[in-house]
């Protein structure tokens, strides 16, 4: 009769397993090839609250402005980080509040590391560029990353919400001084 392994030995063993395999499976991802960036057009559906999507359009909007500074699309419910050369940084979908700022051009007045929003969310990164009918505008992320709840309680904010990974970037990039340029 063979020997029985104690149990922790067979528990190792799986584990020592399915990490080979987990390590095999990343190895061979990592050597396929990469999907690349498309334009993606707008949806015409409604939804009660829009979800940010990975797609991004390749051109920063038309009528932006020229130099360094932040691009927000109200049509899109977009933002751009563009450098001093005209390249794009990065782009992310956001998540409008209630009110939004006209289009034009503003410049980054304070920022904010953390705070409580108007919606009782805690959230962090505000940068303050714009306000309207005495409501502050601003950029920010959930400090939890959450998307805000939609805007059906008939507050009016001015939050302008995107996911933590892209507060983050726009908190480094977006410092006072810098220009926002709202589009259409």
């Amino acid at each position: 009769m063979p020997a029985r392994l104690p149990s922790w030995a067979w528990v190792t063993g799986l584990t020592v397993g399915a990490i080979a395999a987990v390590t095999v499976l990343a190895v061979q991802a990592g050597r396929a090839p990469q999907p690349t960036a498309t334009s993606a057009k707008p949806s015409t559906s409604v939804s009660a609250q829009p979800t940010p999507t990975a797609s991004a359009p390749a051109r920063v909007p038309d009528g932006s402005g020229t130099g360094r500074r932040i691009v927000y699309s109200l049509g899109e419910k977009r933002v751009w980080l563009v450098d001093a050369s005209e390249a794009t940084r990065r782009t992310f979908a956001v998540w409008p509040g209630t009110v939004s700022p006209d289009p034009g051009t503003y410049t980054v007045s304070s920022r904010n590391e953390a705070t409580t929003g108007s919606d009782g969310v805690q959230i962090e990164h505000i940068i303050y560029f714009a306000a309207k009918s005495g409501v502050s505008v601003a950029f920010s992320n959930a400090v939890d990353g959450a998307s805000p709840p939609p805007a059906d309680s008939g507050a009016r904010t001015g939050g302008v919400r995107m996911r933590k990974a892209d507060g983050t970037a726009l908190w480094a990039f977006g410092t006072v001084g810098t220009t926002v340029t709202v589009v259409r």
